[in-house]
């Protein structure tokens, strides 16, 4: 039985009646792993996962109930889980051990989840391509010239290429969306506060969340109800009520007003996805949708915005890692100073230390109020021009990415790279949910992603919109 084929609302079921056990599918998928190595998706398959399948399979014969019970499930290399490795694809941390689990990996397995592996990144989740790992490129699960987007690339692929039914990622400026849209599956940035982000290695901590990567839109919703509420270990959690999520898809959109941002279409013109972008729209306008003219006049300084604000917050949180308190230590150090600077220098890859380099200028004395404090100025103006939008309409639709997938290696200027991040970033910037799922072809016949925005907490409008799509919507 081909069980990358089905969905995890569907193996739930199968589990639940013991058509298939937890043990077969996770030897299953970690067969599908070793298939598929040269991928490069996943890191490690933790040496306890047939063991916790065993368990999750005698607690379905107890007639015990989990959400999760029995279903495989892989992890970003940087969400801790308590005794197993978790290095953020850094040779700086290539020895460090989680000695606690973030909530995320908690609630996981409180719902029986086995999780089975952790999965590649961009280091540090540093990079839009994962190109950026110390453990070699990971390649897209479509086309293995291609990338697969970053910085969870290696959940993505993971997804894509039938080695789990559903991953974790994270996302601080994209790096979940981009990712599936290159992958062509479903992946959700929530509301900022909507996860915990407690036992994450933190990149920039007020833009990040994690989010579930799943194939399916119903999937997503599921898991999105299970990892979400608050945790009284992060004050940056939110204590608004979780909702059951699939409850909120309605199988109609009639009457929804859909937000279609001027400055987006402007952006999008000549590009790839702009002919596609717009058929859709078109449809959803012929299938009982509103389509509403709305402006976000500063949708330009989203880019730069965050490309001051997210280097700032890393520099701060990367300063832990120093050779002393945490990280691998130089052995060519000589005294204390040397230990800081080898360590660091040597630990660190290029694109980290780009980063660190250009958050140190930010915050340095003589530019903070000209980058940094200008930066959180502008944010705030973006974020009063966003609740101006949500009082018009619903929801706000935009590309997910320019284009599909691009080349390995095709990229090697950081500004071009940082491009790529052109209409995903200002989801973090505003704190919205944002979805991605496929849509349309690219010129390569690979995939294209749309992505659904909403006012902060109503993903259950995101979730019956997408739905309706990938219902109805015939692309392929």
């Amino acid at each position: 039985m081909e069980f990358e084929k089905y969905s995890v609302l569907e193996l739930v079921d199968m589990l639940k009646s013991k058509e298939v056990t937890s043990e077969q599918l996770t030897k299953y998928f970690i067969s599908k792993i070793e298939e598929k190595k040269s991928l490069n998706a996943v890191l490690e398959v933790f040496d306890d996962a047939i063991t916790l399948a065993k368990e999750a399979d005698k607690k379905i014969s107890a007639g015990e109930n989990g959400k999760l019970l029995g279903i495989p499930i892989i992890i970003k290399d940087n969400i801790l889980y308590k005794g197993k490795k978790c290095t953020c694809s850094s040779k700086f941390l290539k020895d460090y051990v989680a000695q606690y689990n973030a909530t995320v990996v908690d609630k996981i397995l409180k719902e029986g989840g086995v999780i089975i592996g952790r999965a590649n990144m961009d280091e540090f989740a540093m990079g839009g391509s994962t190109e950026n790992s110390a453990y070699g490129i990971t390649h897209n699960a479509l086309d293995y010239d291609r990338v697969p987007g970053g910085s969870s690339g290696g959940s993505a692929v993971a997804v894509a290429g039938g080695l789990c039914p559903v991953s974790l990622g994270t996302d601080t400026g994209g790096s979940v969306r981009q990712p599936c849209s290159y992958n062509g599956i479903v992946g959700i940035k929530p509301t900022y506060g909507r996860i915990s982000r407690y036992g994450v290695v933190a990149f920039a901590s007020s833009l990040e969340q994690v989010g579930p990567m799943t194939k399916t839109v119903k999937d997503n919703a599921y898991m999105l109800e299970i990892l979400s509420g608050k945790s009284t270990n992060d004050e940056t959690s939110s204590e608004m009520p979780v909702i059951d999520y699939l409850s909120q898809i309605k199988g109609n959109i009639d009457g929804l007003k859909i937000g279609v941002c001027k400055e987006v279409l402007e952006v999008m013109k000549g590009l790839e996805v702009e002919t596609p972008f717009l058929k859709i729209l078109d449809w959803l306008k012929n299938n009982g949708a509103n389509l509403i003219d709305v402006s976000l006049p500063n949708f330009d300084l989203c880019l730069p915005c965050y490309y001051i604000i997210a280097p700032a917050e890393a520099t701060s949180n990367l300063g832990r890692f120093d050779g002393i308190k945490y990280s691998a230590r130089s052995d060519k150090a000589e005294n204390v100073d040397q230990i800081y600077t080898k360590s660091r220098s040597e630990g660190f890859g290029k694109e980290v230390k780009r980063r660190i380099m250009l958050g140190n200028f930010v915050l340095s004395s003589g530019y903070f109020d000209a980058y940094y404090n200008k930066a959180k100025k502008i944010q705030i103006k973006l974020k009063e021009q966003a609740k101006e939008i949500f009082k018009k309409c619903d929801i706000l639709l935009f590309p997910t990415t320019a284009s599909e997938a691009f080349k390995l290696g095709s990229k090697t200027d950081p500004v071009s790279m940082y491009k790529e991040d052109l209409f995903t970033i200002s989801a973090n910037i505003l704190g919205i949910p944002s979805l991605t799922l496929p849509f349309a072809s690219g010129e390569n016949n690979l995939p294209l992603g749309i992505q659904i925005m909403a006012n902060n907490f109503e993903e259950g409008k995101i979730y019956n919109l997408a739905d309706y799509i990938e219902t109805n919507w015939r692309w392929k």
